[in-house]
């Protein structure tokens, strides 16, 4: 929040971008809560339209990508592979260890560094679009 009220005071528009589910309701909250103040804010996720959680294929291609010493090719294994729908309620009520004991949600033995790229580039360009548009929805999520 006060981040948000402090740059409001240069940047005529903020944008959050949400790159972890764990923040959910948080950033739509703060973002309401700047846009009841008169703030021209907004949120928008940063995750693909389709893919896994959390260290599967989709967040492994990703970090393969951006940093691959980061990325324990030796260590990768499936985890959770259930639908996130499915893994849900006993995802929020008891993290990621609940659900999956290599914290896991996904397989990330596919992943490549030209997908995370792919990836990469396919947001950057939903974001650019959501931005131009300006067009938040009542929630303060960008589209």
């Amino acid at each position: 929040m006060e981040l948000g009220r402090s740059a409001s005071r240069w940047a005529p528009r903020l944008v959050f971008v949400n790159g972890h589910g764990g923040n959910i309701p948080t950033v739509p909250d703060a973002v309401g809560q700047l846009r009841r103040e008169g703030r021209a804010a907004a949120w928008w996720p940063c995750a693909p339209p389709t893919g896994d959680a959390h260290a599967g294929r989709t967040e492994t291609s990703v970090m393969l990508a951006l940093d691959p010493a980061a990325v324990r090719r030796d260590a990768a294994e499936p985890g959770a592979t259930a639908p996130l729908a499915e893994l849900l309620p006993t995802l929020r009520a008891g993290g990621v260890a609940a659900v999956s004991p290599n914290g896991v949600l996904g397989d990330p033995t596919g992943a490549t560094a030209e997908e995370g790229e792919r990836l990469l580039r396919a947001m950057a360009e939903r974001l650019r679009g959501g931005i131009t548009r300006w067009r938040p929805d009542p929630a303060g999520r960008l589209g």
